[in-house]
């Protein structure tokens, strides 16, 4: 599946929440990310995320689509993150 996902966390928790998101996904910008992710990666992923967000006063978004060709993404200005697919 692949997936955007965008955070609105405290700053003090920011730091954490950013290495944790790159550990599964590609940076886009700030605090939004991109990628391929299973099912069982995306589960952990939210669980860890669970424990270093305040769900009182922080949030978690995930647009979900069955594959990238599927989303449409249009960028004005410069791109952030280029993604480099070779490894």
């Amino acid at each position: 599946m692949y997936i955007i996902l965008v955070y609105d966390i405290e700053v003090k928790r920011v730091a954490k929440m950013l290495k944790l998101c790159r550990r599964y996904l590609n940076w886009i910008q700030n605090s939004v990310f991109e990628g391929e992710i299973t099912n069982a990666k995306l589960k952990e992923l939210i669980h860890e995320a669970r424990n270093i967000m305040d769900e009182e006063n922080d949030s978690l978004i995930i647009f979900k689509s069955r594959e990238e060709k599927w989303l449409e993404k249009q960028i004005v200005g410069k791109e952030k993150n280029d993604l480099d697919n070779i490894l």
